[in-house]
């Protein structure tokens, strides 16, 4: 039998790989060399073994008691990106501000509103992704998945249904591996300065310079969370180590030494205002995982 080639560390710290810098150790955690080797490593897992794959670590919030089960790690491994054809494929370990910037030197337009999105293509997939006005999987031809079995399937992206945040999966307990994006023909340099327009709009309104995880909620149907927040009175916010961004009232950062917990409370803090003054239940886009109690 084949022996791995990827990385395997036993109780790692997940502050390591959150954007939030915050989380307790995962039991096991996998940094697989290639495609090969990672459909091999599920393998070798048990069928009952818990199983969760990151990118960058946006839109991710570890709990101080860690992982139970098994993380892989997809950023900087499976990071192919070409022409297939006309369409673009790119592995799920890209991230989505490269795979913008390939898109637009290749004159491919519809794309340059993954320069906003913090994260990696499987990420933007798993979440169905956007801003601006435009969504990952509005242009999504196909894509590659894999199971706890290590095999591998391409599928229609019909057979997958897209709402805002969301997308439900045909199968269970299936990661995306690659995709197909089908894009219009366009001009390099229109979507260049795109690209370039989109990433100062960025910087001007959200607070880049510290440790965050995006947006916090997701928008309400014709309305803003951020505005929601603010009009709540809780920009600035803080507990513990964590604040409701002075910047973005939808972003929380962390400003030294916050903690998973101060975090969570805060979120917690914020749909609870936001409920009590404005009305609106605020649905959560941040995912938490592990435990809250940390083991001895």
């Amino acid at each position: 039998m084949n022996q791995l080639k990827g990385k395997l560390l036993l109780n790692e710290p997940m502050a390591r790989y959150t954007s939030w810098r915050v989380g307790g150790r995962a039991d096991q955690f996998y940094i697989p060399e290639s495609l090969e080797d990672l459909s091999m490593f599920l393998r070798s897992l048990d069928a009952a073994e818990p199983i969760y794959f990151i990118g960058l670590g946006s839109n991710l919030l570890v709990r101080d008691g860690g992982i139970r089960g098994t993380v892989v790690l997809m950023h900087n491994v499976l990071t192919t990106l070409q022409m297939d054809g006309d369409a673009v494929y790119a592995e799920a370990g890209v991230t989505c501000a490269k795979l913008a910037r390939f898109c637009a030197k290749e004159a491919k337009q519809g794309a340059e509103f993954f320069a906003g999105i913090p994260g990696t293509l499987g990420g933007a997939l798993a979440m169905n992704a956007g801003c601006y006005g435009s969504e990952t999987w509005n242009v999504v031809q196909r894509v590659t998945t894999i199971n706890k079995r290590g095999e591998l399937n391409t599928r229609d992206a019909a057979v997958f249904i897209p709402s805002y945040r969301h997308i439900d999966m045909p199968v269970a307990n299936e990661w995306f591996i690659a995709a197909w994006l089908n894009l219009a023909q366009g001009d390099a340099q229109e979507s260049a300065q795109k690209i370039k327009a989109l990433l100062a709009k960025r910087l001007a309104a959200q607070p880049l310079n510290q440790p965050s995880a995006g947006s916090t909620f997701r928008n309400p149907s014709g309305d803003f969370a951020a505005r929601l927040i603010e009009a709540s009175g809780l920009k600035g916010y803080i507990i513990g180590g964590a604040q409701v961004s002075e910047k973005h009232a939808n972003f929380i950062v962390n400003i030294g030494g916050a903690n998973a917990l101060d975090i969570e409370l805060l979120i917690q803090h914020m749909r609870e205002t936001v409920l009590e003054k404005q009305g609106v239940a605020l649905q959560q886009e941040v995912k938490v995982l592990g435990e809250l109690e940390v083991r001895e």
